[in-house]
């Protein structure tokens, strides 16, 4: 898929969201509108099983994984990490990429 302005590997990105036992993952922000550039970083909303083990090791080891499938820096933000004055814009425009 690529109506992002970059490839999405859909099966790449379900192998991951599996192994890591997301529920839902989805792109947000610059990624999603034309001000996207090639050094832009790619932001991702990221929503756990609730009976995963999340550690800062397995944001690290999945934001590096998600980099280089984009070929892009990548930010990643749980969703519970949402800081409340962003959070409804965040919710609102975000575009799913995976859903368990």
């Amino acid at each position: 898929m690529a109506k992002y302005g970059i490839k999405i590997p859909e099966r790449k990105i379900r192998d991951i969201c599996q192994r890591y036992q997301v529920q839902r993952l989805a792109l947000f922000g610059s990624i999603l509108r034309d001000d996207f550039r090639p050094d832009s970083d790619v932001d991702v909303l990221v929503v756990f099983n609730p009976s995963a083990r999340v550690t800062f090791m397995t944001l690290g080891r999945m934001k590096r994984e998600l980099s280089e499938i984009f070929q892009h820096q990548v930010d990643l933000v749980p969703q519970e990490g949402l800081k409340p004055a962003l959070r409804e814009a965040v919710l609102s425009s975000a575009q799913e990429l995976y859903a368990a």
